[in-house]
């Protein structure tokens, strides 16, 4: 059951990079520092995108209109760390 925990760890791993990999590449689009008419930051960009949305699209029916500041990637982070909080204090369960 150690590796269930393991792989569990490290998958909420690889998601929390991809968010924050989304989080800082939608500011260098917004700050014009990358250019999306470049193909590979578009692929990019495109992936990540059809990688998220699903996650973020039902959060952001429920939060309010913000204007230009989207909330829906802080409400998954903190997502993540109640699941991995709630991991790592119920660990002895995996064991």
């Amino acid at each position: 059951m150690t590796s269930l925990f393991q792989i569990l760890s490290f998958a909420l791993d690889i998601f929390w990079f991809i968010i924050i990999a989304h989080i800082i590449m939608s500011w260098l689009v917004g700050f014009q520092v990358l250019n999306l008419r470049q193909p590979l930051v578009a692929q990019i960009w495109n992936g990540l995108n059809r990688l998220l949305e699903p996650i973020y699209g039902p959060i952001r029916k429920i939060l309010p209109n913000m204007g230009g500041l989207d909330l829906a990637p802080l409400i998954v982070i903190f997502g993540l760390f109640a699941i991995r909080t709630i991991l790592y204090n119920n660990i002895a369960a995996f064991g």
